[in-house]
């Protein structure tokens, strides 16, 4: 297991955010049902979009890597599994989305992971899939993975939490157009990290699928038989993982610049601007540059994290470090991603010294002049690590932070970048 050592230090600079991973998920799962060949530039390689890559060629698909990104070719639906087991490691976007595309094969496909991978809950998506004609089921016990599935979809009409997961939605959407005879889909409750929703809608335009969709995107009509066009795109810079760059940057009097970050794009966590200017920090938009700096100490902020999820881990470090008290909260489905992020973040942060109460749906946070340096564990989450790491320029002394290996699952460059800003960091192995 790697250790990240971080020691106080400033950031300054600048730096190009990496791609998107939402977007090459999407992009990779799109092109694998498409008629052709698909024609995708500037995709993220990390562990997670390795795992949709591998599971796009176990169902038939097949991926060239080309210096501008790679070209996929399609099965236009017709899956022809090279497998009867897919390993989707530690990306649940994967066990969700390719549970629903392994829906449409004649022949049944396991999907399984890692131990985290296993805690997911896939109940609402597998009944919905069911209820479309599928063979599918989970063979963990409450609902969880492996999950087996195939059969193809008849169609008809079903209904999905909008509780726990937009994978399970976006996962459906993507699926539904090969259907026999339609989907109509409700979504029941409210619909949370809707933009990731709005990211599928988009890519799926690009493959002309037909979808209409009302209610503010709680209601779908999804016409059957349909054949995906080929797509030709570039995948957009990460507002996800620019975050946490953009979160050091506003502790930094030197501050940071990021570079290819589209703040008219439909990625939620563009919010993070908004954000940081709410926490006190001095933020210029130019462009698709985004720069950062620290001009005092920052201000303790109330927000609803249920459409940003993602961002919750880096806004409560900076909550950390701002005058009074921060409230993040609507976000209770962090308990369900590859750890108890709500759990885990409240118990790192204690470490740091920081005064934190676990909300069951959030955490209240109450700020400190300094933080103390701290051995804390990631317990193998990628956004855990990143998030401690940030602390760790802020605090008095070395932190040091287990699991630092997770952070290739989202952002492989990740210390490459924080090292050329200047912030004092390595991994141990």
């Amino acid at each position: 297991m790697a250790q990240l050592i971080v020691k106080p230090s400033e950031v300054k600079g600048k730096i190009e955010a990496q791609p998107s991973k939402s977007y090459t998920h999407r992009l990779l799962s799109v092109a694998l049902l498409a008629d052709g060949v698909s024609k995708i530039k500037n995709p993220l390689w990390s562990f997670d979009t390795q795992a949709t890559a591998e599971a796009v060629r176990a169902l038939g698909g097949e991926i060239e890597e080309v210096e501008e990104g790679c070209r996929v070719k399609g099965t236009g639906g017709d899956l022809k599994p090279k497998t009867k087991e897919i390993d989707v490691r530690n990306s649940g976007t994967t066990l969700r989305f390719m549970s629903a595309i392994s829906a449409l094969s004649p022949k049944k496909i396991r999907l399984t992971g890692d131990e985290s991978i296993l805690q997911r809950p896939m109940g609402p998506l597998i009944s919905s899939l069911s209820d479309l004609g599928a063979d599918a089921r989970c063979e963990g016990k409450k609902e969880r993975p492996p999950v087996v599935v195939g059969g193809g979809l008849d169609g008809g009409e079903t209904r999905i939490t909008g509780a726990v997961s937009s994978q399970f939605i976006s996962a459906l959407l993507l699926a539904s157009p090969y259907s026999e005879t339609g989907v109509d889909l409700e979504v029941e409750e409210k619909l949370r990290s809707k933009p990731y929703v709005e990211m599928t809608l988009e890519v799926l335009k690009l493959a002309k699928a037909g979808i209409q969709s009302k209610s503010s995107l709680l209601s779908y009509n999804i016409p059957g038989e349909q054949t995906f066009a080929p797509i030709d795109c570039s995948v957009p810079g990460d507002f996800s993982s620019a975050a946490f760059i953009l979160g050091a940057g506003a502790l930094s009097e030197g501050g940071v610049k990021v570079e290819n970050l589209d703040p008219e794009g439909v990625q939620g966590d563009k919010r993070i601007i908004d954000l940081l200017k709410d926490f006190g920090a001095e933020v210029k938009v130019k462009n698709k540059t985004i720069k950062v700096k620290n001009k005092g100490r920052l201000s303790g902020i109330d927000v609803d994290c249920s459409d940003i999820p993602d961002l919750t881990p880096i806004l409560a470090v900076l909550g950390a470090t701002a005058d009074g008290q921060t409230r993040l909260h609507n976000v209770p489905h962090l308990r369900f991603k590859e750890v108890d992020r709500l759990k885990v973040l409240a118990t790192g942060l204690k470490k740091f010294g920081v005064q934190i109460k676990e909300l069951e749906d959030g955490l209240k946070i109450f700020g400190s002049d300094s933080l103390t340096g701290a051995e804390v564990d990631s317990y193998g989450d990628h956004r855990m690590a990143m998030s401690f790491a940030v602390a760790g320029l802020a605090a008095e002394n070395k932190v040091k932070i287990e699991g630092a290996e997770s952070i290739g699952v989202s952002y492989p460059d990740f210390v490459k970048d924080m090292e050329k800003l200047g912030a004092k960091i390595k991994i141990k192995e």
